[in-house]
């Protein structure tokens, strides 16, 4: 399996740290985005798409329309959020993905060895859509899904996995 794009919506939070960790790594991104790019940190447009200018904004500025139009594109659906935080742009997405029957994983954004598991279990070159709670729902989402995903879709040369290397403190 291999990660080749990276589709979010470019809220804050998991779905922005999808993006930054596509970026950073060299991977694809595409996504959906509110019409005017709005996220909660960008309000007026262009929006997110300032800084991910790949992004396409739906004819609507219901962020829902952008949330089926991402799970559709995707091969397979990341969820990255803690068990106790509620996000209805979360539960949309849980029930959109279940809607196309794609393959979908739910996971503390720290457990990188669940992740890691999920995704080497897929087949192929994926598209995958990531998402979870803005930040507004969880504080600091966006720095530990960043974290992890940086981990799971870095791709490593000699085949080993980063996990093994993970300190006591990084840890799941």
């Amino acid at each position: 399996m291999s990660v080749l794009r990276v589709v979010s919506g470019g809220q804050t939070g998991v779905d922005r740290a999808g993006l930054e960790a596509a970026v950073r790594l060299g991977l694809s991104y595409a996504g959906w985005c509110p019409r005017g790019g709005r996220a909660e940190d960008a309000p007026a447009p262009p929006g997110v798409r300032l800084r991910f200018p790949r992004l396409r904004e739906t004819d609507e500025a219901d962020p829902a329309v952008r949330t089926r139009l991402n799970v559709r594109d995707c091969d397979a659906v990341l969820v990255l959020r803690p068990a106790h935080v509620v996000s209805p742009g979360t539960h949309l997405t849980l029930v959109a993905a279940a809607a196309t029957d794609r393959p979908l994983l739910v996971a503390d954004p720290r457990d990188r060895r669940q992740v890691r598991a999920w995704l080497a279990g897929l087949e192929g070159d994926v598209t995958l859509d990531v998402a979870g709670p803005r930040e507004s729902e969880c504080p600091g989402i966006g720095a530990t899904a960043l974290h992890t995903l940086l981990d799971v879709l870095a791709r490593r040369p000699d085949g080993a996995d980063a996990g093994d290397r993970l300190t006591a403190r990084e840890a799941p």
